[in-house]
């Protein structure tokens, strides 16, 4: 019985959290002005697709589909690499000053990111990278929280299977390709997520940095679609749901890493 309460109280509350997005699901495919009706539908009278439609072709959604899918995913993967070298470097190799310049580095978890928005801007400017996609990209290649999270984590690999392979003859660029990459598979899928995440729904920073439309990213298009189009709640549903299906899509890909990656980390703590 106990079980069973169990098992009743979860589905019920998994069932609540799906429902806001269900029903964002739900209010695209209605007609025109139908989810703003009271009371409220949550299935549609008839399923139409024209939102979707308007939003690719009278909206040029695409572009900013692209756009933010190209920024997201170069992100992505050029952190992966520069945060895991350097968090297995704060973690397993010798140097000067190494726990003294960790400490300062995570120091800067405590900083609000809009505090250092200000001279990164002026530096993007400096650099002459404003309205570029490089503008947006540079700023997220290296993270704090990624170069803490891969060294906490890589602290656990052995020692002496490092040692081995550096007396076989290994490179420091061989050990960490050959020997440590696969060893912290779990926590860069993790990460991976993450990153990915944060900047595919990055909208300040976009803002900033791009003034030609046809750079915007997916979430500043939909601010400037919410201004224009603010009384199309279905139309507003379409384009949400275009913007959540990409991450959602890169985590049912990465989730059997992450909910390996989630439960190492509790088995080594």
């Amino acid at each position: 019985m106990k079980k069973l309460l169990l098992f009743g109280v979860l589905i019920v509350g998994g069932l609540i959290s799906l429902f806001p997005m269900l029903w964002m699901i739900s209010a695209s495919l209605m007609p025109t002005g139908e989810a703003s009706t009271y009371p409220p539908h949550v299935l549609p009278s008839h399923v139409t697709l024209e939102h979707y439609r308007a939003l690719f072709t009278r909206l040029n959604l695409g572009r900013y589909l692209l756009n933010s899918a190209l920024i997201a995913f170069t992100v992505t993967v050029i952190s992966l690499a520069v945060n895991s070298m350097a968090g297995y470097a704060f973690a397993k190799l010798r140097f000067r000053g190494r726990d003294r310049l960790f400490g300062v580095l995570s120091a800067g978890l405590i900083l609000p990111v809009q505090v250092a928005m200000l001279p990164l801007f002026l530096l993007m400017k400096q650099l002459g990278l404003i309205n570029s996609y490089w503008g947006v990209i540079i700023p997220g290649l290296a993270s704090i929280f990624g170069i803490f999270l891969i060294r906490q984590y890589a602290q656990a690999i052995p020692d002496d299977m490092l040692d081995a392979a550096r007396i076989d003859g290994a490179s420091e660029m061989r050990i960490y390709r050959s020997v440590v990459l696969p060893g912290i598979v779990p926590i860069l899928a993790t990460l991976a997520i993450w990153t990915f995440l944060a900047t595919w729904n990055d909208f300040m920073w976009p803002l900033i940095v791009l003034s030609d439309e046809s750079h915007y990213t997916l979430p500043v298009a939909l601010a400037n679609l919410v201004g224009e189009h603010v009384q199309d709640t279905e139309l507003m549903m379409a384009g949400s749901v275009l913007t959540i299906l990409p991450v959602l899509l890169v985590f049912l890909f990465l989730q059997r890493y992450y909910i390996q990656g989630v439960m190492a980390g509790s088995v080594k703590g």
